[in-house]
């Protein structure tokens, strides 16, 4: 796959405004309040993570995925983008090569939930708040 590749840390701010952008998108559940206060989550636990970007051949990204050995952590992809395979294709790439088998997903998010069943994963548990300890319930899917 021609178009993703690891990404550095010089991309960082490239992504979190992917992240920003795409969470604004598709994530209505959340404030502007909630999203600035998980901005630097986000940015703090990026060095965490190998991050894979979506490039077209000029280098512009048009999407990523955050992977900490088998899971799924981050995937995002620009809103102009969305819909498009981007995110498709990062999924494809982690669970192909990366051996992916875990993703965390937001209850509220039901276009995730979908997208991540179309890809073979089912929800095996649920939590009633994030990571964080914040009151957004969490699925927790396994490709099974």
């Amino acid at each position: 796959m021609k178009n993703i590749a690891l990404i550095d840390k010089r991309e960082y701010e490239k992504i979190v405004l992917i992240w920003e952008k795409s969470v604004k998108a598709t994530h209505h559940f959340l404030t502007d309040n909630d999203i600035a206060e998980i901005r630097p989550c986000v940015v703090g636990y990026l060095p965490n993570l190998n991050i894979y970007a979506y490039k077209n051949e000029k280098g512009e990204i048009f999407g990523f995925v955050g992977i900490f050995e088998n899971k799924i952590e981050m995937l995002f992809v620009s809103p102009k983008y969305i819909g498009k395979g981007v995110g498709s294709a990062l999924t494809d790439f982690a669970i192909n090569n990366m051996g992916v088998s875990e993703v965390d997903v937001n209850e509220q998010n039901d276009k995730a939930r979908e997208f991540y069943e179309h890809k073979g994963f089912k929800v095996v548990s649920h939590s009633s708040k994030d990571a964080q300890g914040r009151e957004f319930p969490i699925l927790h899917m396994k490709i099974k």
